[in-house]
């Protein structure tokens, strides 16, 4: 019996690039409706790649993702351009999974917010005074007091991104690790994060907070004037990507770290 080709739903960025090429798009595929579609195709950058990641998790209508760049960098993107037909491209892609961050963050006057980060959680200081950060892992106080202008957790899928521009380390695919990486830290000196499992839950606690405001950006998603912060994996809400062969996720976080 004949293979039914999976139906694609096509989704663009507003930029001009994006929208251009979607209007090209939309001539030479018939394209499915987001609710019927079993892949779909975003056009734009790694910020609209999170952005249709972010949805689907907050509307829990989960599909593969296939990413064509529009945008600058395009690391959880696949290239605008090619010699195969999209439908061939897709058939023939490879797929990636990657597990989101779950984040509580609860405000100094007591409301909570809860969001999905695929790239990371990040916590910063929001005035010239510097964060004082209590730093608890699986129940246990790790760090009493970390002095910083932030810290953050990163999946491996955002290991390559804000946490290594801070010195965090790099990690791969299927590591199930996280990075706790501090950004310009100061106190304990000798502390330069670490890397743990995926099945850790972190809190992060405000000391002063009043006195030294922090906020909590998860991708995406701000809150401002944190007291305590939750951070954890959640691998029961798996996403995954779409790469042409030879240029998927895991060979490119695998290739930064021999980026010279």
């Amino acid at each position: 019996m004949p293979v039914t080709p999976p139906r694609l739903a096509l989704v663009a960025s507003p930029t001009d690039r994006a929208q251009e090429a979607e209007a090209e798009l939309r001539k030479s595929h018939d394209w499915a409706d987001l609710e019927q579609a079993d892949i779909v195709v975003a056009l734009g950058g790694d910020g609209f790649m999170l952005q249709v990641l972010h949805t689907m998790l907050e509307t829990e209508r989960v599909r593969p993702v296939y990413g064509l760049n529009l945008g600058t960098v395009g690391f959880l993107m696949n290239r605008h351009k090619s010699s195969r037909t999209l439908e061939e491209r897709v058939a023939r892609a490879r797929s990636i999974a990657v597990s989101p961050l779950w984040m509580e963050a609860t405000t100094n006057g007591g409301t909570v917010t809860t969001s999905w980060a695929i790239n990371e959680v990040s916590l910063l200081r929001e005035t010239r005074q510097t964060a004082k950060l209590e730093i608890v892992v699986n129940g246990k106080v790790r760090i009493p007091e970390l002095s910083c202008d932030g810290v953050l957790v990163a999946t491996p899928a955002g290991s390559t991104a804000y946490n290594l521009s801070a010195n965090g380390p790099i990690l791969p695919l299927g590591s199930n690790m996280l990075a706790l990486t501090p950004i310009s830290p100061f106190r304990p000196r000798r502390w330069h994060g670490a890397i743990l499992p995926d099945n850790a839950e972190i809190i992060f606690r405000a000391r002063e907070s009043v006195k030294r405001p922090v906020s909590v950006v998860a991708d995406q998603t701000e809150v401002r004037d944190i007291s305590e912060v939750r951070v954890r994996a959640w691998p029961e809400h798996e996403l995954t990507l779409l790469f042409d062969k030879g240029k998927s996720l895991d060979e490119r976080i695998f290739a930064e770290q021999f980026m010279v």
